[in-house]
């Protein structure tokens, strides 16, 4: 799996001060700042410390499976060009050496959604869909219960509710989407769901 942050400081130098500081038990394997430079902290066969408690495709252990990308942002600004074309390139080489599927390059949210909102609702999901790096609804699926839908997907949804699992979805492909359930959650839902529902952990990247 490929696990996207935000840090949510104010430069990129504070949060590698962060990351690499062994008494606050936190770290990642890259950081990408605003300028597009990116640094790497921990090799990519090593468990670096990004993801915490959550859940994902039935795994619980997201470090022990996970390359974590933190992105230099504070939660609420754009996310820089030059640090989208840096993504870009890591995910393309890191997918390329690890044959991690689409499916698997996922937000901090999605696998932590009851106390995780990153990368946010700024980042643009659509952007690395379009370039190949992740994924996107389709149009014209058919009607299908949410709940399914997303545990098809590899959201923790009897672990951690409907409600919230619905609001880390939304802010990856809906960001502006708010209220009950739609009609659009369900069919862009079932959309993917179709396409990409999670393999077994024995198998899959």
């Amino acid at each position: 799996m490929v696990v996207i942050h935000y840090t949510a400081m104010q430069s990129a130098e504070d949060a590698i001060c962060t990351l690499c500081n062994p008494e606050n038990e936190v770290s990642a394997h890259y950081l990408i700042a605003r300028d597009g430079t990116v640094t790497q902290m921990v090799e990519e066969s090593e468990r670096a410390w990004h993801a915490g408690a959550g859940r994902w495709a039935g795994c619980e252990d997201i470090n022990s499976r996970s390359i974590g990308i933190e992105l230099d942002n504070d939660g609420f600004s754009p996310f820089s060009a030059p640090l989208m074309d840096a993504l870009e390139k890591l995910l393309s080489a890191i997918q390329t050496r690890w044959d991690i599927p689409l499916h698997h390059v996922i937000a901090h949210s999605d696998l932590a959604p009851l106390r995780k909102s990153d990368p946010g609702r700024r980042f643009d999901w659509r952007r690395l869909a379009l370039g190949g790096f992740a994924i996107w609804p389709e149009q014209g699926a058919a009607d299908a219960p949410l709940r399914e839908s997303l545990s098809a997907l590899g959201y923790g949804v009897e672990h951690f509710g409907l409600e919230a699992c619905l609001d880390a979805f939304r802010q990856r492909f809906a960001p502006m989407r708010t209220g009950l359930e739609t009609f659009e959650d369900r069919t862009e839902a079932a959309s993917l769901a179709a396409r990409f529902a999670v393999d077994p952990w024995g198998t899959a990247s």
